[in-house]
């Protein structure tokens, strides 16, 4: 089973008098992972390349940033591959020392940057979710709460209507055992639907 970061994980290596700033960080896709290479972009506007490769299911890509093919988000992805990471950000930022590296010398470098920040990095399995929706009335509502916070499940967003939504996040793997003890909880009144 793939792995997630718990946090993100930062290094900085220096090769050469050029700078490479590391950034490992869990993202939920694409559109996060866009964001914050955008944000790293804005933070680091004097960076001469800010390169990335990304592992989120079917949302993964990655940029060179003007590097050489294949010198900088080639070996990033290749390091987060290595420690079966998925749903992870791998973003290197480059600020050019005056001395050229040479296609090998660029390989090297922001492999060490990425693997030196992945290695104080806390790595967790990654559990799938899946977000199921509880409709009950107003007298069972609380009890459904207490019970998915004594689960550790997230409740997001509840809305009172005419009866109560709650919305509840939890391991995929659970969804079916959660169902029956909400059914039970309620007397067999709740209605419960996968998102």
């Amino acid at each position: 089973m793939a792995s997630t970061l718990a946090s993100p994980a930062h290094a900085e290596v220096e090769v050469r008098r050029s700078r490479f700033v590391a950034l490992a960080v869990p993202v939920a896709g694409r559109d996060e992972a866009a964001e914050r290479v955008a944000a790293l972009r804005a933070e680091h506007p004097g960076a001469t390349h800010v390169c990335w490769a990304l592992l989120a299911g079917g949302h993964s890509g990655m940029s060179d940033d003007g590097e050489p093919s294949g010198t900088a988000s080639r070996p990033i992805l290749e390091v987060l591959r290595h420690h079966d990471l998925e749903g992870v950000l791998g973003v290197v930022v480059r600020y050019f020392g005056g001395v050229k590296l040479g296609a090998g010398g660029l390989v090297r470098a922001y492999t060490d940057a990425i693997a030196t920040a992945l290695q104080g990095a806390e790595i967790v399995e990654r559990v799938p979710g899946t977000t199921i929706i509880v409709t009950v009335d107003y007298a069972d509502a609380e009890r459904v709460r207490r019970w998915a916070d004594g689960e550790g499940f997230a409740v997001p967003d509840t809305a009172y209507e005419e009866a109560v939504r709650l919305t509840i996040m939890l391991p995929a793997r659970r969804a079916q055992e959660a169902t029956a003890t909400i059914r039970d909880l309620t007397g067999g009144r709740a209605r419960v639907a996968v998102a």
